[in-house]
């Protein structure tokens, strides 16, 4: 992004039913979750409407099929806050309810407000993972005013996805439409509860598709040894969105679902004509994953790409101006296996030209491991075909499901729920410590439940002298079944020392 722009995570939820041949997309099966067939489009109207006499900028129909099925989402999150510390002679003299709390980090109360998605008769709504992330109380506001509180079934921060449930049925839902049939330039409506006004239609066209903007950057899991890449592929379009938009329904003039609105690009952090949308090809392979395993299947192709242009294909003297140099094929990986080699040009997949790195992100991210994709490559000059099996993250073809991912990790920083840094050289010979580990975030965890602040530098864990993230990884290991962790650090602007007991 350009440095005097701001990219803006939006919230927001579409309600959507899904046709049988998404359902067949989807892979369900009668044992996980069902999902209806959706009333057929009125063929005449239809045809009235993609027709060559159709009438352009008739949005009615479209309107009309999608506006019952968005949802508007309401959020109760507690995010902890910490007033200005007073100096100790008062203190002193007055105690700590003299001018608040003496600096120590307090708990608030707030709200946020997004849309949303149903993608079943029955309650089940898919969203963007930032409009829960964090949240204690999930609201879903229907159309016709009903009131429900949902439950988080399952979150993906690379995609910016989650799905949410209520408890109900006969619910108004919308049709999956096929993201990958859009044109530059078509017609498309943007529905959701903007600025937390009632539900809005707002008209525009496809301005772009396969865009990569970097805003998933920061839910990488920095404690990960092997962290996995977003996933942005992003439609484009220059339909109205704004905060509280994020979440909704971006429907065609079918009236079907194309994408979920998730972002703008804009200075002053409302619409200035550019907006973004997760395709619904990907929506509807990260929810039914979530649906039914937990967590998000995702395949390895097992090669470090870089995506090429016409100075770095005369830099690495590619063949070929455009695909995904491959500039290293990992050991014992897919690619590997399927005898992909260093310099071999990707430059189609499952039969479409790949002209960049999150095009072929978005193709491999709506598989599973064990999947076969058809990958054609430039090698010296001649094309290959051949066929990918793709791997899971430990090299193998299984899924990984939920409780198992967790039952493989060490006991980890995850748990904890936070970001950490190792505190520089300088910074600790500032505040007078030997060194020590930096909370740079706080999200959904064991530490938003206690009173620990961003910002917090932790100095020792049970007793232990932190200095670098390793060695309160290792104090965390450490942790047994039923014990808490005591964290003792101090904050950057104060030289006393604060304790914190974390439950674990």
């Amino acid at each position: 992004m350009k440095s005097n722009w701001k990219v803006l995570a939006l919230i927001a939820l579409l309600s959507s039913a899904v046709t049988l041949a998404a359902y067949n997309l989807l892979g369900f099966n009668q044992k996980d979750v069902i999902l209806t067939e959706s009333a057929p489009t009125p063929i005449g109207r239809l045809a009235a409407l993609t027709g060559p006499d159709a009438a352009p900028g008739d949005f009615t129909y479209a309107a009309e099929a999608a506006t019952p099925a968005v949802v508007h989402i309401k959020t109760t999150i507690t995010r902890t806050v910490r007033q200005q510390q007073i100096p100790d002679i008062f203190r002193d003299f007055f105690g700590d309810e003299f001018g608040g709390q003496g600096g120590r980090p307090q708990r608030q109360r707030g709200q946020a407000s997004g849309s949303g998605v149903i993608i079943s008769k029955d309650g089940y709504i898919v969203t963007n993972n930032h409009v829960v992330q964090g949240a204690e109380e999930v609201e879903v506001i229907l159309s016709d005013k009903r009131s429900f509180k949902a439950k988080v079934i399952g979150t993906d921060p690379l995609t910016d996805l989650a799905v949410v449930q209520i408890s109900a049925s006969n619910l108004p839902s919308i049709t999956l439409g096929d993201s990958d049939a859009l044109k530059l330039g078509e017609w498309v409506l943007a529905v959701g509860y903007p600025l937390d006004l009632e539900s809005t239609v707002t008209a525009g066209i496809v301005s772009a598709k396969g865009r990569r903007i970097g805003i998933l950057d920061q839910n990488i899991d920095q404690n990960d040894p092997k962290p996995d890449s977003p996933v942005e592929s992003f439609i484009q379009t220059d339909a109205a969105i704004n905060p509280g938009n994020s979440g909704g329904a971006l429907v065609n003039l079918r009236g079907e679902l194309v994408g979920i609105n998730t972002a703008i690009a804009s200075a002053t952090g409302y619409y200035s004509g550019y907006g973004f949308a997760v395709p619904v090809s990907l929506v509807k392979k990260v929810s039914a994953d979530l649906l039914k395993y937990g967590n998000v299947q995702r395949g390895y192709l097992g090669i470090i790409p870089v995506e090429l242009n016409s100075g770095r294909a005369q830099e690495l003297k590619a063949r070929v101006g455009r695909g995904i140099y491959i500039n290293e094929v990992v050991e014992g990986g897919a690619a590997a296996a399927a005898g992909l080699k260093k310099g071999d040009v990707i430059v189609k997949m499952e039969g479409q030209n790949v002209d960049s790195d999150a095009q072929m992100r978005e193709i491999i991210g709506r598989r599973r491991p064990g999947d076969i994709i058809n990958v054609t490559v430039n090698r010296g000059g001649d094309l290959r075909d051949v066929k990918v099996e793709l791997r899971n993250r430990n090299g193998g073809r299984d899924v990984i499901r939920r409780e198992d991912a967790t039952a493989s990790a060490p006991s980890s920083l995850k748990a904890l729920g936070a970001d950490f840094e190792d505190l520089t050289a300088a910074d600790a010979k500032r505040l007078g410590i030997n060194g020590g580990v930096r909370i740079k975030r706080i999200y959904d965890g064991k530490l938003a439940d206690t009173d620990v602040e961003e910002g917090f530098i932790i100095v020792k864990a049970n007793g232990k002298n932190i200095r670098t993230v390793k060695e309160l990884q290792a104090a965390m290991a450490g942790v047994r079944e039923g014990e808490g962790l005591m964290l003792i650090g101090v904050y950057p602007n104060s030289s006393r020392m604060y304790y914190y007991a974390v439950p674990v």
